[in-house]
């Protein structure tokens, strides 16, 4: 994993167990794993998406995979509650580089060396957490039939023009992890003094502020905020159920 998210792209960690249970291609962990009879796992991917890797692991291993979905922050706190407490009920944390750094150095991590590294070019592979195999962007989106796409913002700089008053929704940055690296990123995109400009400007829009990025999106496809700072795959994964979404193409940074 890399040791910073680039701009406006948050990178996701790879797959890594707490460091009493470090995994390997060995058949008799396989073993060893089936008498404990499964692996559990914390996480921040969606749930579809894991369902498929649940689906792929537990037909090649035969262990059952439990998995426990939270924002990005609260996957980081549970997980170092348990282990500073000394009773972690995690083998794996699958979730986003920020919160995977801050556990790392806490020690919660065994170091694992996967065989898929092998095929990952070498500047994309952290020495201590492994390859970066993810990149999710974080943009506007909006829903069409609210905002029509003339009327849609062109820029970052448009969310605190006068007339998006209140209709946007963000993830608070004070509690959410991915959402400070973001805001934290602004200045790498446009300059300090800039981006400390538009951060007053954007507080001062006040937006809603929810606990992650997927509920943000979820306003949007409910109609309840229309436009909203999250991830940008939302506009494919809501609109192959029929969402109206759309996304701001932002200009290059």
């Amino acid at each position: 994993m890399p040791k910073r998210a680039t701009r406006l792209s948050i990178l996701v960690a790879a797959f890594f167990f707490f460091a009493s249970h470090a995994w390997g291609q060995d058949t008799k962990l396989v073993e060893a794993a089936k008498k404990e009879g499964k692996v559990v796992v914390y996480g921040s991917l969606e749930s579809d998406t894991v369902g498929a890797i649940k689906k792929a692991f537990q037909k090649k291993t035969g262990v059952e995979m439990e998995y426990w979905r939270a924002s990005a922050t609260k996957v980081m706190d549970r997980a170092m509650g348990e282990y500073r407490a000394g009773k972690p009920l995690f083998d794996i944390i699958l979730t986003n580089d920020n919160p995977m750094q801050i556990m790392l150095k806490e020690g919660i991590f065994a170091k694992y060396n996967s065989p898929s590294a092998a095929d990952f070019s070498k500047d994309s592979i952290d020495p201590n957490l492994g390859p970066r195999y993810r990149n999710v962007i974080i943009g506007v989106v909006y829903n069409k039939d609210i905002v029509k796409p003339a009327d849609a913002p062109k820029s970052l700089d448009d969310l605190v023009k006068p007339q998006y008053r209140g209709k946007l929704v963000m993830p608070d940055p004070t509690q959410h992890t991915t959402t400070t690296q973001w805001v934290a990123s602004l200045d790498k995109l446009m300059g300090k003094e800039k981006a400390d400009k538009f951060i007053r400007d954007l507080a001062a829009q006040k937006p809603i502020l929810v606990e992650s990025l997927l509920p943000a999106a979820e306003r949007v496809v409910t109609g309840e905020t229309p436009i909203a700072i999250t991830y940008v795959k939302y506009v494919h994964s809501f609109g192959q159920k029929g969402a109206p979404l759309d996304y701001v193409r932002l200009g290059k940074f």
